[in-house]
């Protein structure tokens, strides 16, 4: 006996799927069709019992009511045996369990069983070797082809960009892109833009319908409710208002203060439920438009405070298990503390600075959320704290628009925190940002008003962070002159305050602008003091950004090799950190001592790869510049 169980979301078109595959193939099954809506989600508060489905097998192949027993075993036991050898098709359609399904199975090895239901029926699987087909969205293709066959390949056409908008807040979901094609056939003058522009307005409200259950989405998708415990309710609402795009069992129970195990259960009942998809890596994502009816379930059924402290506890799993990233990212930066985690919070545990990278990759548009969350309900220290503990992320992977940002938020949240040394390091951080996109007076106007407030509170360290900073902004202006002021004057300050370790990093960054101002014997001593003092606080970032320096006042000298042989250990340090910006930087370098000495080849690898990061970072300029460089070696 073959059975298959069709499973997916509300509305995502199992029933549809089941019809069009058995009147396809009706003549695989000569001895007829039998098919039963068990109710299972439906307006009916009852799903059908196994007893009256059966009963009516029993009166569709003609058994006369007097020879039926009473007994539901005997019934069952009667209807194998009257389709035992016959070719036939059985359809089990909006299933709710298991029990409602097994008495109707046939037995017989000559039938097809075809189920259809939101629920994944495990014991089916274990004990009638059932095959399940999770059914999902219509992709973009499907989609586009669903609206033009019912409302018109031509006015389809018409309108491509509007459709996109349809398809994209559908989300290729089949009901709600039904729902849409009827609003829009019953007005044929109307633009199709206007549809998508109310369905973005009005959300699940546009999808709604007052008088035929079936025909609205959010009536739809709360039968799916209906067999699910106190607990999953709670957190499948929850989950609709959670920070990202997707979630984890340690951030679910972070969410909703479950023990991790109670968690992670919850979660397999939801997927099982069809209301969560689960993802590679452990990650349980929900279709907008279920997340937009979890979000309204959360509104409607859960108090304020109890959203609140969901909210908290979230935000606050994000930021320690962020900042522990951080510090194993970067130890020597300077240690800043978040506040005090919210009762019942265990932050994510992570053994190595591979692991932390794994994670912020992964956890990024989270954070990003998280952030975003906190500052609409006001949570300044969150804000703040969320965008230092990134910092070091976002330089590392070329994510610049995140950090410009997300310091945006920190200094309007920094305005509300009473520490002034917190604007300081905001408006230095933000200059800096600033500076990396371009946006110079920007960034001077930044870097000046943290200059001026730490001066105005004598914090000297911040006066050599700021005096860094203004050098790097300087020079990425293009005036060296004014970088490497800066620059002295920086190196002055640290060493003023005893700071050996950020005294290296600006020994090598006056080593670079002097280089770049043509004296190299004064650049090449400040470089290789710059390495012997990285080396010695074991800074791998501090020395591959001085063998870089190296590279250039090599290369710029006139060797060649020993240029290469810099870049190269530059680029292998940076990689070990994961420093991808850094990287594509090295990279665009170390083509120019390549082609001095005929390398095309090698040159031409390193070049594309530099393109293909400087693309990946969105820096357009540095893309742009390195792909003339390419042409050129592909003429030459």
């Amino acid at each position: 006996m073959l059975v298959s169980a069709i499973g997916g979301a509300g509305g995502i078109g199992k029933t549809w799927l089941a019809l069009a595959w058995a009147y396809r193939h009706l003549e695989w099954f000569p001895d007829g069709q039998l098919f039963v809506d068990l109710h299972g989600f439906s307006p009916s508060d009852e799903p059908v019992q196994p007893a009256a489905a059966v009963r009516g097998f029993l009166d569709t192949l003609g058994v006369e009511a007097n020879r039926i027993p009473t007994d539901l075993d005997a019934q069952a036991n009667l209807y194998r045996s009257l389709v035992a050898g016959r070719r036939m098709l059985i359809v089990l359609d909006n299933a709710a369990t298991a029990d409602q399904v097994a008495p109707l199975l046939p037995g017989s090895p000559s039938c097809t069983v075809l189920i259809t239901g939101r629920h994944r029926l495990d014991s089916l699987i274990d004990r009638y070797g059932a095959r399940h087909l999770p059914l999902d969205v219509l992709s973009p293709e499907e989609a586009r082809g669903l609206l033009a066959a019912r409302l018109g390949a031509d006015r389809v056409a018409a309108e491509p960009e509007a459709v996109d908008d349809l398809i994209g807040l559908c989300g290729g979901h089949p009901l709600a892109l039904t729902i849409i094609v009827r609003t829009a056939g019953s007005r044929p003058g109307a633009a199709l833009a206007e549809a998508a522009a109310e369905l973005r307005d009005l959300g699940l409200e546009a999808l709604d319908h007052d008088t035929d259950p079936a025909a609205s989405l959010p009536t739809v998708l709360s039968w799916s409710l209906r067999y699910l415990t106190d607990t999953q309710r709670t957190v499948f609402a929850l989950l609709g208002i959670a920070p990202g795009p997707d979630t984890t069992p340690p951030a679910t129970a972070a969410l909703t203060g479950l023990p991790a195990d109670l968690a992670r259960r919850t979660l397999n009942g939801l997927e099982n439920a069809s209301l969560l998809e689960r993802r590679p890596g452990s990650r349980y994502a929900m279709h907008d438009l279920i997340r937009a009816y979890a979000t309204d379930t959360a509104h409607s059924t859960l108090p304020e405070q109890v959203r609140e402290a969901a909210l908290v506890r979230a935000g606050d799993f994000h930021l320690h298990t962020a900042h522990a990233a951080d510090r194993l990212l970067n130890p020597q930066r300077p240690l800043v503390l978040p506040a005090p985690l919210a009762s019942g919070v265990h932050p994510l545990p992570l053994p190595d600075a591979a692991a932390a990278m794994a994670w912020l990759e992964a956890e990024h548009a989270t954070l990003l959320d998280t952030q975003r969350i906190a500052a609409a309900v006001g949570r300044h220290q969150l804000v703040w704290h969320l965008a230092w503990t990134l910092h070091t992320f976002h330089l590392r992977r070329g994510h610049l628009r995140d950090a410009l940002a997300s310091w945006r938020a920190a200094l309007i949240a920094a305005a509300y925190l009473p520490d002034p040394i917190t604007r300081v390091r905001t408006y230095r951080i933000l200059g800096r940002a600033c500076s990396r996109l371009g946006q110079h007076e920007e960034a001077i106007g930044h870097l000046n008003r943290a200059f001026d407030l730490a001066v105005r509170h004598h914090d000297t360290a911040e006066q050599a962070h700021t005096c860094e900073a203004l050098a790097l902004a300087w020079g990425r202006r293009g005036d060296d002159r004014r970088a490497l002021d800066h620059s002295l004057r920086a190196l002055d300050l640290y060493r003023a305050v005893d700071q050996p370790a950020r005294e290296a990093i600006v020994l090598n960054e006056v080593g670079w602008l002097a280089a770049r101002l043509g004296d190299f014997d004064t650049a090449r001593d400040h470089c290789l003091a710059a390495l012997a003092l990285n080396r010695h606080h074991c800074n791998p970032g501090g020395e591959a950004g001085t063998l870089d320096s190296l590279g250039f006042i090599a290369y710029r000298t006139g060797d060649h090799r020993q240029a290469i042989d810099h870049y190269h250990q530059a680029v292998a340090l940076f990689r070990t950190l994961g420093d991808a910006y850094e990287v594509a930087d090295t990279l665009d370098r170390v083509g120019r001592p390549l082609v001095a000495l005929g390398q095309h080849s090698q040159a031409r690898r390193v070049w594309r790869e530099a393109l293909e990061l400087y693309r990946d970072q969105g820096r357009d300029a540095d893309a742009e510049r390195v792909q003339h460089q390419l042409d050129n070696l592909d003429h030459t």
